[in-house]
């Protein structure tokens, strides 16, 4: 039997939609890594982009259990000396509130060029108003 490629300009791409309002950080980042990844597909390979669009609303309600609103620390190096920032859950969902799912997610896929890649696909935002309704994304239960 011999083992079938598509090229990636050829493969159909799907959009689904997940709200990430009340449920855990960990299982959206999981989810949502999995279909950029394109795992969800018989014809996925792991060397080529056959993932499809992740649209994540309410970001800014995205939940996560035990202390870890205060006690989650993201590091942020700039690369000179006394260059280290620290950043809590609750200060970076305050200014940012995309960016600790857009951690979480890209932290999951490969780190390189295809993660780069992939990482194209994720469209995050804080509220429940997305402008991607002429794709129709499918609803997607975490």
């Amino acid at each position: 039997m011999k083992t079938i490629f598509i090229k990636e300009h050829e493969q159909a791409r799907k959009w689904y939609l997940i709200d990430a309002a009340d449920k855990p950080l960990g299982r959206v980042a999981a989810k949502a890594a999995a279909i950029l990844r394109g795992k969800n597909k018989v014809s996925f390979a792991t060397n080529q982009n056959m993932g499809d669009f992740v649209v994540i609303i309410n970001a800014e309600k995205v939940a996560v259990t035990g202390n870890k609103e205060t006690g989650k620390v993201y590091h942020q190096y700039s690369g000179f000396v006394g260059g280290l920032k620290n950043h809590t859950f609750e200060k970076m969902i305050e200014k940012h509130p995309e960016n600790p799912l857009r951690l979480a997610i890209s932290g999951m896929l490969p780190h390189g060029r295809l993660g780069r890649a992939l990482v194209d696909n994720l469209k995050i935002y804080a509220g429940a108003k997305h402008p991607h309704v002429a794709q129709a994304p499918q609803q997607l239960d975490v």
